[in-house]
């Protein structure tokens, strides 16, 4: 997807009206607890004013669902932003009115302001034409990096382009679209997918989308039990969905060799996820499953063979776990798995983690910075996968 960046553009004095993803957490203190958004968004936001740029930022933070929650004010993100960047961010408690364009006419070329959340109006999700045109009113520019929002079609992200003449990237944005759309499009071969997480129906439209693509899909997680159903084996307690148990058949009869299952398991008869406790394990093959047994990772001969594969391929998608990773004993499958990509990048390969509990995966053992590229946007990531169109992303202007 060939779009125009913000280095496309003079900036110079003009305004820039930049969609930014400061969705962050907050502690009970109203203190954000993790700036990773924060600081993805740091690279293009130095360059606009950089330029010469007069910056106005937008974002979302929760789901306050039309309504002024002071817990979901975007506030507490301007303490962080001005250290990132060593300089005084201002901000405007509203996103929209004559308070919030008095602050951006006075703003100077190379100035930063940030505006109130987005979502105290619900014509933002809406994606109301009037709620962007008054957003629109703050630009000469507008440029999106918010690429955890681009596969929503709301005001600031799709509405908002309609009444700006220049509407471009910025350099995360971009990013993203060259890995993710890149990796799909255009991989350096062998091409490899890991898909994982806990349910086929999430993932259908990315196993469609990829198999004619990949080289080889490997298949792990409590979505390879709806696959087991379908060969006719038993999986006991295993997590099924059993409205999809035809369609995975149809899935591994296309799919010929392409698709690699799990060949045994991590299995418990007791577990209780939200106690976050597991009774004795057990690792048995594939077919070996007994009733009232629950697969809950793979096992040390599937790691094996998925590193087999692993080892010779060249780009690398991996979204979703192998196991319920958020228990440490389940979580060997997943960790492997990290440590076989993290060596694979190490050798010139192309590993790109998209997805929430991958990521989380990937972050929590430290091994993020030994990827290639790691997404900051999980739904967004999904779609790109899948597959669709991005409307934040189609609605910017062709390079």
């Amino acid at each position: 997807m060939n779009k125009l960046t913000v280095k496309d553009v003079a900036l110079k004095g003009k305004r820039v009206l930049m969609r930014v993803d400061f969705n962050v957490p907050l502690d009970e203190n109203q203190r954000v607890t993790s700036d990773k958004r924060i600081r993805a968004a740091v690279p293009t936001i130095e360059y606009i004013l950089g330029q010469g740029g007069r910056l106005v930022l937008m974002s979302h933070l929760g789901r306050p669902k039309g309504q002024r929650v002071p817990q979901m004010s975007l506030k507490p993100c301007v303490e962080v932003l001005s250290k990132l960047i060593g300089k005084k961010v201002g901000f405007v408690d509203d996103c929209i009115g004559e308070k919030v364009e008095q602050a951006v006419s006075s703003l100077p070329n190379g100035g930063v302001l940030l505006l109130e959340n987005l979502r105290y109006y619900k014509e933002e999700e809406k994606n109301d034409l009037e709620f962007a045109k008054k957003l629109a009113a703050l630009a000469d520019i507008y440029a999106n990096d918010a690429f955890g929002t681009a596969h929503r079609a709301h005001a600031s992200t799709e509405g908002v382009t309609r009444f700006v003449k220049s509407s471009v990237s910025g350099f995360l944005m971009e990013k993203e679209m060259r890995y993710l759309a890149g990796a799909v499009d255009n991989p350096v071969r062998p091409f490899v997918a890991v898909l994982g997480g806990a349910k086929i129906s999430g993932k259908i439209d990315v196993i469609s989308n990829l198999l004619p693509k990949v080289d080889k899909l490997l298949i792990g997680g409590g979505m390879a039990y709806t696959f087991f159903k379908a060969e006719g084996l038993e999986i006991g307690n295993s997590l099924c969905e059993e409205d999809k148990v035809e369609l995975a058949g149809e899935i591994l009869k296309t799919a010929g060799d392409k698709l690699v299952l799990p060949v045994d398991c991590v299995v418990s008869d007791k577990f209780d996820f939200a106690g976050r406790t597991v009774g004795a394990l057990e690792v048995v093959p594939a077919d070996g499953i007994k009733k009232g047994q629950e697969a809950l990772d793979i096992g040390p001969q599937t790691v094996e063979l998925f590193s087999k594969v692993l080892k010779n391929a060249r780009t690398v998608i991996w979204n979703g776990p192998m196991g319920v990773f958020e228990i440490p004993e389940l979580a060997k499958g997943t960790e492997k798995i990290a440590v076989i990509l993290a060596e694979l990048t190490d050798r010139g390969g192309q590993t790109i983690i998209g997805g929430g509990d991958s990521v989380a995966a990937v972050e929590k053992m430290g091994l993020s910075k030994r990827m290639t590229h790691i997404s900051t946007g999980g739904g967004a990531s999904l779609e790109l996968l899948e597959g669709k169109i991005l409307p934040g992303v189609a609605a910017l202007n062709e390079a």
